[in-house]
């Protein structure tokens, strides 16, 4: 694969057996394990650029990103600093992962996701096409996200100096499921095994185990165990 236009910042490593696209940026310290793909047009490594109001916990310098054996990195992708890729993650193409994110093995992020900043990704999770994961959200193993999913952190949308001790993502836990275009309130807690039906209206925790859907959502029967993750 082609290496046309490549600019690497100092210290980079870069392992064995790593196809480049072109136009890739890489910035200072960004490590990239074996056998991983960057296609064209990728920029890894970023260091934010926060406004004066912005509502980061986090202010001081970042760890350079780590990209685990095997990932991918699709065209037009961008991954920030202090953020941990696992082995054999794909980042669709124009999709974005801010900085201090954790994102487990197997971890399948699609075309046009936007994942912000502090959010860990457990094992095998997707998150699909044009969703939104907002910053101090926590997804757990085996998630599943549909399309065009919306998760939101602040009940007060920017108008309180309050909100800053408030702000929470959702809590989705394991094996737990996300149809299309379902939009959940701040830190809101779905529980292990749930289904949330497209289209739902998330105001509530969401009990383990429980299918529910509406405007907004309740509870309408018990996931079928069949439909269930193994046990861990």
């Amino acid at each position: 694969m082609s290496r046309e236009n490549l600019v690497l910042g100092e210290d980079v490593v870069i392992g064995e057996d790593v196809e480049i696209g072109a136009n890739v940026v890489i910035h200072a310290g960004t490590r990239i394990g074996d056998g991983c793909v960057i296609q064209d047009n990728v920029v890894l490594g970023k260091q934010p650029k926060l406004s004066k109001r912005s509502t980061s916990k986090k202010k001081e310098p970042l760890a350079p990103l780590e990209i685990g054996a095997g990932a991918a990195i699709c065209s037009g992708a961008v991954v920030y600093a202090g953020t941990v890729l696992g082995p054999d993650v794909i980042i669709g193409d124009q999709a974005s992962v801010r900085e201090r994110c954790t994102l487990g093995e197997g971890v399948v992020v699609g075309r046009g996701v936007c994942v912000e900043n502090d959010v860990p990704i457990g094992a095998f999770t997707k998150i699909q096409s044009n969703s939104y994961i907002t910053a101090y959200s926590e997804l757990e193993d085996h998630v599943f996200i549909a399309p065009c999913v919306t998760t939101t952190n602040d009940n007060f949308m920017g108008r309180t100096d309050a909100r800053h001790a408030l702000i929470k993502g959702a809590i989705i836990r394991r094996g737990a499921r996300v149809g299309g275009g379902v939009v959940i309130l701040p830190g809101i807690e779905i529980g292990p095994e749930a289904f949330v039906a497209a289209g739902a209206l998330v105001t509530r925790d969401v009990p383990g185990g429980k299918l529910v859907a509406g405007l907004p959502a309740q509870v309408w029967r018990d996931v079928p165990p069949e439909e269930m993750v193994e046990p861990a």
